[in-house]
């Protein structure tokens, strides 16, 4: 049995915390009024202070403590947080994840800093009182306090979630002398009763002294899961003797019981009219929505177990087709039903919304935006749109590169923005949507767009291409992603050196994906990433050519047809006329050379890559295939026609097809007769 190490629990869930702490700066930044905020991330510091205390984590306990302190006064809302403040915070965010994560990077003295810029912006010393000018308290404040009058609502599922509303109300029973009245005009009859949902609401007379921040502490974790209504008591309502005769709160009782003076009060209330109780009481046997934990290792190895078994059904199938034994039939296509929805619960188990990355830019651009002196905007849509934990691992730093390019030579500064005639703040969008098989992530900014004749003149200085050679301007747009590329005149802290755009090219091919560029001088450019939803499993189409079976991605075909002598040919190239589109056709034998004579009846199978399509002229379509992707060697690195290999039903191997570099290899066959004859 596994033992889960607790410091390593704490890390997760603190993880996850300073996310929601960051977004909620971060959001506070642009909206400073909103008090939710303000809340969220002291609920997060809150937490964090006190699991660290727990776990052992001393000085991220006290350091949370001070940060806390010094926010406190934007919780009171005495000071409207600002871009210097909601900076400082984030720094001291930053801090507290290092002495988390890794203690032995942090020094002290960088903790002191923050903490003395932090309490340099809430506590201004013009803030101050001094003895030459004493702070007259208001009326009111001269008043003692004499106490609260609450109201408790809990959510009907909050006993499922692991709160005891009793424990909480002892809780409060600890701040002064408390009067607790329990309403049970929801409880419904006995026989519809159920002891895990809450029907009880209370009023509760608190006699203390205490702040309202300490009854938030009381209900800190709860907030989302109640409404509290709270109002301090005058001292008309509570007359002295009513102070000293008010009995203490009693003891907790046992979840779903009465303490005796909530037996009593619910004594005397009237009874419920039975239909209504009947009819509220009615609900849906809803399942709790639980998550749990697995070590994304323990993903990937039911993920390799799941492709065996894949390979393995395949060459049972194949078995099958190969005897007259009904049974054995029946049994093959079980088994094949079954480990085709084993493999999709497995990678539906694997798959993560796409929004858990795009929540790590906003740091980013906030961060990019303030040394750059550049005011930009960052918006994000289809955040629900799920791929592959793998995958999304592996795209945050081509996405990253992207951004950083947007922002330091796509978005204009402020000064150029205004003699164009643009809004002054600048504008980065992310977005994500399914399209079939494929995931499309785009990068768009409302810059200065791209120069077309200055990445050409670069590429011509690099001798990249030959001068006056006729390329198009998306071709031209390619070169952003040759190694050492760069139209910058000025090398930055951020970019400049041309080793960042062929980063985000090769990580997008290694993931099977295609980079595609638009751009409109003055009005900005968009970046498309296209990407397989999975790394893992995909849906092929196996094909013959020559001797050797290959798999061609099921989502990049779009057709299949036979080649007839009616196909068109014009000076020296191959075409197909597709319902009066002509496409152009690779033959697979001459680009594999393969032996021996085609084969009589050829077959062509229309495949695309974006907006480009091809035609693959093959021997024969055996069929579609579910492909387990197996990397190819680092001795096969060169060969650019294959991105994987995957296992037969037969025990033997079948390269899988790279569409891209065949569209590639085609558009290059189809224009070398015209170079020639040029």
């Amino acid at each position: 049995m596994t033992t889960l190490d607790p410091a390593e629990v704490f890390r997760q869930e603190a993880s996850e915390l300073f996310d929601a702490l960051e977004g909620a700066l971060l959001d506070l930044g642009l909206r400073p009024d909103d008090r939710d905020l303000v809340d969220t991330a002291f609920r997060a510091l809150h937490t964090i202070k006190g699991s660290g205390a727990m776990f052992g984590f001393d000085a991220v306990a006290s350091f949370t403590h001070e940060f806390e302190t010094a926010f406190d006064r934007v919780r009171k809302g005495e000071i409207k947080p600002n871009q210097d403040l909601i900076s400082v915070a984030l720094a001291a965010k930053d801090y507290i994840r290092a002495l988390i994560e890794a203690p032995e990077t942090t020094d002290s003295v960088i903790g002191d800093a923050i903490l003395d810029d932090l309490h340099h912006l809430v506590e201004p010393d013009g803030d101050k009182p001094t003895e030459a000018h004493p702070v007259e308290a208001s009326p009111a404040a001269a008043q003692p306090r004499v106490g609260w009058q609450l109201h408790l609502e809990f959510d009907s599922d909050i006993l499922r979630n692991g709160s005891n509303p009793l424990d909480l109300l002892d809780d409060l029973g600890k701040l002064g002398a408390c009067f607790v009245m329990a309403l049970t005009d929801d409880v419904p009859f006995l026989d519809e009763l159920d002891p895990e949902h809450c029907f009880l609401k209370w009023d509760v007379t608190l006699h203390s002294d205490c702040d309202r921040n300490a009854i938030d502490d009381v209900f800190i974790f709860v907030q989302d899961e109640m409404k509290l209504d709270c109002r301090p008591l005058a001292a008309a309502e509570t007359p002295l003797l009513a102070a000293e005769m008010a009995p203490p709160l009693q003891p907790a009782a046992p979840v779903g019981e009465l303490r005796p003076s909530e037996q009593a009060t619910a004594a005397s209330q009237p009874a419920p009219a039975a239909e209504k109780k009947r009819e509220d009481s009615k609900r849906p046997d809803d399942k709790a929505n639980a998550t749990v934990r697995v070590q994304a290792e323990r993903l990937d190895e039911l993920m390799d177990r799941v492709g065996e078994l894949v390979i393995a059904q395949a060459r049972l199938s194949q078995l099958a087709a190969s005897t007259d034994d009904i049974s054995i039939k029946a049994i093959a296509e079980e088994i094949e039903r079954l480990a085709a929805s084993l493999r999709d619960t497995t990678m539906g188990a694997r798959m993560v919304p796409i929004g858990s990355l795009f929540g790590r830019f906003r740091r980013l651009v906030h961060d990019l935006s303030r040394d750059l002196g550049k005011p930009v905007d960052f918006v994000t849509s289809g955040e629900d749109t799920e791929l592959d934990k793998t995958m999304i691992e592996r795209l945050a730093d081509p996405l990253v590169h992207l951004i950083r390019n947007a922002i330091d030579h796509g978005i204009e500064d402020t000064a150029s923005r205004t003699a164009a005639a643009k809004t002054d703040i600048g504008r980065i969008e992310i977005a994500a949507t399914h399209a079939g098989a494929q995931v499309l992530v785009t990068v768009r900014d409302n810059g200065a767009g791209l120069n077309t004749m200055r990445i050409r003149a670069k590429a011509e200085e690099q001798g990249l291409i030959a001068p006056g050679a006729v390329m198009s301007d998306q071709d031209i747009h390619q070169f952003l992603f040759h190694p050492g590329f760069s139209t910058a005149q000025v090398v930055s802290a951020l970019s400049g050196r041309g080793v960042g755009m062929d980063v985000v090219k090769r990580t997008i091919e290694a993931m099977r994906g295609s980079i595609d560029i638009s751009t409109a001088p003055g009005h900005g450019t968009t970046v498309t990433l296209r990407l397989p939803l999975t790394l893992a499993i995909i849906e092929g189409l196996l094909i013959r050519v020559g001797e050797g079976r290959y798999i061609i991605p099921l989502s990049a075909v779009e057709e299949c047809a036979e080649l007839t002598a009616a196909d068109e040919r014009e000076r020296g190239r191959d075409f197909l006329n597709m319902r009066g589109d002509l496409v152009p056709f690779v033959r697979l034998r001459s680009l594999f050379d393969a032996a021996g004579e085609p084969d009589r009846h050829q077959k062509i199978i229309i495949a695309s890559s974006g907006e480009t399509r091809v035609g693959l002229i093959v021997d024969q379509i055996i069929g579609s295939h579910q492909s387990v992707i197996k990397s190819l060697s680092k001795l096969h690195s060169d060969v650019t026609m294959f991105s994987g290999a995957t296992i037969l039903g037969d025990g033997s191997a079948a390269l899988i097809l790279d569409v891209a570099q065949l569209i590639a290899a085609g558009q290059g066959l189809a224009e070398k007769p015209l170079k020639e004859a040029a």
